[in-house]
């Protein structure tokens, strides 16, 4: 199976990049740095010239610019070269009216297959930041007939992709999206039992076709983004 690498040195040392054409799901507390790491993986994706785009259903282009910039990654100009789009969702809702928006959200809890219909046909990779926007009033079956329906549509297409959920949508439908990606990770925040300082830890949930610790993975964000510090026992 092709791969595609993630832009985390020591997460792809251990994975060797996630399987071309699925879909992963990352979640994570606030904090966490989920969309750090949509962020780094469209970097890389760019840097190995897949033609990547990144839809945003909370911030607007210009914050993800100051997050990127204050890590050094120059997504400008991989933005300018076409190599990588983004589609500003959260920027749509807010031009219009609350009337509108309404008939806006009811549309999208319908399928979430729609957030793709602004995608260019040569898409290779996306990643969807955050797909928690889209959940709301959604029943169990509901969620797990949407995702179902997203995930086929990304596959057909033969697009590798990164879905990002939310804390909140995460502990509510998170069994239930597990069911349907090919991999999973979690991002954490919790306190080390032996030093009693607090640290983030990686959970590589599940990912098929592929050979994965059960160990957490401990991890910080500095000056060059996500980094894999080691292996927790």
């Amino acid at each position: 199976m092709n791969r595609v690498k993630t832009g985390l040195l020591g997460l792809d040392q251990i994975t060797d990049g996630f399987p071309a054409g699925r879909t992963v799901l990352v979640t994570g507390d606030a904090g966490s740095g989920k969309t750090i790491f949509g962020l780094q993986f469209a970097k890389s994706c760019s840097e190995q010239n897949l033609k990547t785009v990144y839809i945003t259903t909370e911030e607007d282009y210009e914050d993800l610019k100051r997050q990127s910039d204050s890590f050094g990654w120059k997504i400008e100009e991989y933005k300018k070269n076409g190599i990588l789009n983004f589609i500003e969702l959260a920027g749509l809702r807010a031009r219009v009216t609350e009337a509108e928006m309404s008939i806006g959200v009811e549309a999208m809890k319908g399928n979430f297959a729609k957030i793709l219909q602004d995608m260019p046909e040569d898409t290779q990779v996306a990643v969807i930041d955050s797909l928690g926007s889209h959940t709301a009033k959604l029943t169990a079956y509901e969620f797990r007939d949407r995702i179902d329906l997203l995930i086929y549509e990304l596959k057909q297409r033969g697009i590798t992709a990164l879905v990002i959920l939310d804390s909140a949508t995460s502990s509510e439908f998170n069994e239930l999206a597990l069911f349907s990606v090919y991999g999973a990770i979690r991002l954490m925040k919790r306190e080390n039992p032996y030093t009693g300082r607090r640290e983030r830890v990686m959970d590589i949930v599940k990912m098929r076709s592929t050979k994965t610790p059960i160990q957490f993975l401990t991890y910080e964000i500095d000056e060059n983004g996500l980094e894999i510090i080691s292996e927790v026992e």
